[in-house]
């Protein structure tokens, strides 16, 4: 509650007038009954016209006034419960940004966007319920319960006897309903990711022909989240039968032990139809009462997830010596010294005892087969993941000691998967330096081949692109994720298998431009290509998560198998 509380906070006037707006709305609806009464006892029954109008007039008064402060009630809550929904999935969205792939590896994407929308909306619409009901239940039941005493007590224990009744019914109900609740929102999650993994693979699923079995797939997912929701639902249900029982039951013996009083002399007709009125007053305020907790259950298994994600500390933080932020990446030479790497929840390790030192400017090609931690070993240099053991120095110092903006902003990375954002293309361009003149952003793009086929488009830089560029090429995906990257002017510069989908020639085009605009940057490429690796400085041969060989491109081709296996196969491909 801590941390719902310090978003909370921001709308503690709110929370503060809410209370008092609902005890008015409470007292407005529980005297009715009671003028009820004086009209039927003193009017009706002496028919005195006088008392009927005037007691009636009091009537109308008293219900303009409850929604009055009815409908302010509902605005004062609505921007409470609303605002705090907005800014607990702000809170919720940059926590998220702070975790490492480790962590965001953990959750999945498809649960995390199931906490930042479905199980966030649960918890607003429990601040609204409860803003609006939670209090108004309670209120209203004991208001009732003082006119019934009132009106008579005999027939007051009736009532009140049943009260508890009721209250250990709905707690059993909602106690084995409540583990229901946090299935139900697993089962949403999983049909979340398989619905997020066919959009996001639907070329894959038409181009294989499997519309049929992903559309299996997904009923079989979303069955399971329906009969979740209706054994859930059937268990919270079930609460509303037994009170109607219980209520009927007491009406039943209200009417026949208040009938019998009121042939007696010892009750007037308007108490006891004003205390029938009563008595379903309780029986509304308890069904409310139990709907307000049946939500904030549900809520609950939601608020787990919420804060299950909240409270996970970021294993990929700043340092002590990375928040004085006194170092600087000046020339990006690279070290690593005895470096061992293995995933979260991983057996062995995918890098074992790597060791080289790279200097400033050097083009590094770093080649190997599938499998062989490639992209693993480069990702540490940026700090994406944290060794396992030994340490990785960039300009002589730890990768850890440095303020990871300072590191980040010095090293460019084009990942394997080449990412787009929805917007134009200068916008995404711009995602790596956001105050970039258009000279800069056209320099970057010709460097990296993209500045032709840009100015073919009709808007040029300003041309939208879809969702991940669907309306673009593979190569031309490429070749903007390049230009995004040179855009920063890195001090260190990555491309993991960046120019698979351009063509030869493009790619020493590329290559040829990078080191004119990049004299001073560090370069690791990852390659499959043969004349890449040729035109490198030096080639680094990885074979299943350790060095084969480290040295340049024409002293491979004598002391390394592995470095002859790829050279020779492309030979012979060729």
């Amino acid at each position: 509650m801590k941390k719902y509380w310090q978003i909370l906070k921001k709308y503690k006037l709110s929370l503060f007038i809410s209370p008092f707006l609902v005890l008015i709305t409470v007292l407005c609806e529980t005297i009715q009954p009671w003028f009820m009464a004086k009209i039927v006892d003193d009017g009706v029954m002496l028919r005195d016209l006088s008392v009927i109008t005037e007691i009636g007039a009091y009537m109308v008064g008293v219900s303009i006034l409850g929604l009055i402060v009815s409908v302010v009630n509902v605005s004062v809550s609505s921007t409470a419960a609303i605002g705090f929904g907005t800014d607990l999935r702000t809170t919720l969205f940059e926590k998220i940004q702070q975790l490492s792939f480790t962590e965001i590896d953990k959750f999945n994407s498809a649960s995390l966007i199931t906490r930042l929308t479905n199980d966030i909306s649960r918890i607003q619409q429990v601040i609204l319920m409860t803003m609006r009901l939670l209090l108004r239940s309670p209120l209203m039941l004991v208001m009732a319960v003082f006119f019934v005493v009132e009106i008579n007590t005999e027939l007051a224990y009736i009532m009140i006897g049943a009260i508890p009744v009721l209250g250990i019914s709905v707690y059993l109900i909602l106690r084995k309903g409540f583990p229901l609740f946090m299935k139900v929102q697993q089962k949403l999650d999983q049909l979340n990711a398989v619905v997020r993994e066919n959009l996001i693979n639907i070329r894959v699923v038409k181009s294989f022909v499997r519309e049929d079995y992903e559309t299996k797939k997904f009923e079989k997912s979303s069955e399971d989240l329906r009969d979740m929701v209706v054994r859930a639902s059937n268990m919270v249900v079930s609460i509303f039968p037994v009170m109607q029982l219980i209520m009927n039951v007491s009406v039943i013996a209200i009417l026949w032990v208040g009938g019998g009083k009121v042939m007696a002399g010892e009750l007037k007709v308007g108490e006891l139809i004003s205390f029938v009125n009563y008595l379903m007053q309780i029986l509304m305020a308890l069904m409310l009462l139990s709907m307000v907790i049946m939500n904030i259950a549900r809520a609950s298994a939601s608020s787990e997830r919420i804060l299950e994600v909240l409270d996970t500390e970021p294993s990929l933080t700043n340092m002590p010596q990375g928040l004085t932020g006194s170092h600087k990446v000046t020339k990006g030479e690279v070290t690593f010294r005895n470096v061992f790497f293995r995933y979260s929840g991983g057996e062995n390790d995918v890098l074992k005892d790597i060791n080289f030192h790279i200097h400033q400017g050097e083009t590094i090609a770093v080649v190997g087969a599938t499998g062989s931690a490639k992209t693993s070993m480069v990702q540490l240099i940026p700090r994406l993941y944290d060794v396992t053991a030994g340490d990785i120095l960039v300009d002589g110092v730890n990768v850890k000691d440095y303020n990871l903006d300072e590191l980040h902003s010095h090293i460019g990375m084009v990942l394997q998967k080449n990412e787009l954002f929805t917007g134009t293309i200068i916008d995404n361009l711009r995602w790596g330096k956001p105050d970039a003149t258009i000279e800069e952003v056209e320099e970057a793009a010709k460097a990296a081949q993209a500045h032709d086929f840009i100015m073919s488009f009709t808007d040029g830089y300003n041309t939208l692109l879809g969702r991940g560029g669907i309306n673009v090429s593979g190569g031309q995906k490429q070749r903007i994720c390049i230009a995004r990257a040179l855009l920063r002017k890195p001090k260190i510069l990555i491309l993991d298998d960046s120019t698979s989908a351009v063509d030869s020639d493009t790619e020493q085009k590329i290559r040829h431009n990078l080191s004119q605009l990049l004299r001073d940057t560090t370069v690791f490429i990852i390659t499959q290509r043969i004349n890449t690796m040729q035109s490198a400085d030096r080639v680094i041969v990885l074979e299943d998560g350790e060095i084969d060989a480290i040295g340049k491109p024409d002293e491979l081709i004598e002391k390394s198998k592995v470095y002859q296996e790829i050279y020779n196969s492309q030979q012979i491909a060729f």
